[in-house]
C-alpha cells in the first residue's frame, strides 16, 4: 500500500479504465484513489508494460491546456502524456500540483484511436480494472478522482 506521505510527496503514475478505454495520470502528489494506492510496486510493471507497446495513433491535444495550467506549455511538460497517448491512452496531469487534497485532473492528450481495455493481457486488464472510472472519457475535458473506485 502505497502510504499517504508518499502519494504526498511523489508524481506517480496509474492508471484507470473508464468503459473499454484506459486512462494515464499523472498524480502530481495528489491523493490516490485507493485501489492505484494498493497495487503499490505493481504500477511499475503497469508503467512498463504500457511504455513498451507500439505507437498506435495520432495525438489530439487539449487545446484548453494553457488556459488550465495557465502557464506556456512546452514540449518537456507534453513528453510523457503525448507518448502514452500515441499508445492509445487518454492522459490526465493534476490541475494544482502539489495540492494533496484537491481531485481534479485535467486532459492532456488523448488518441485518436484509443487502446481498448479488453485487448489487453489478462494479468494488466487485471490490475487496472479495479481502478475504474464510471464516466465516458471520450469526451471529457477532465476528471475528479473522487468518483474513481
Amino acid at each position: 500500500m502505497i502510504s499517504e506521505i508518499k502519494q504526498e510527496t511523489s508524481d506517480i503514475n496509474w492508471f484507470f479504465v473508464s468503459g473499454n478505454k484506459i486512462g494515464f495520470v499523472a498524480s502530481g502528489a495528489g491523493k490516490l484513489p485507493g485501489s492505484v494506492a494498493y497495487l503499490d510496486e505493481k504500477l511499475g510493471l503497469l508503467w512498463s508494460y504500457f511504455k513498451n507497446i507500439p505507437e498506435t495513433s495520432e495525438v489530439l491535444l487539449n487545446l484548453e491546456l494553457e488556459s488550465i495550467k495557465t502557464t506556456v506549455i512546452t514540449n518537456d511538460y507534453l513528453e510523457d502524456f503525448i507518448f502514452m497517448a500515441k499508445r492509445g491512452l487518454y492522459t490526465f496531469d493534476k490541475t494544482t500540483a502539489n495540492n494533496f487534497r484537491d481531485t481534479n485532473y485535467h486532459l492532456v492528450a488523448k488518441p485518436a484511436n484509443p487502446l481498448l481495455a479488453d485487448t489487453l493481457p489478462v494479468e494488466i486488464f487485471t490490475l487496472i480494472s479495479n481502478t475504474l472510472y464510471k464516466v465516458d472519457i471520450e469526451g471529457a475535458n477532465g476528471i475528479d478522482v473522487k468518483t474513481i473506485i
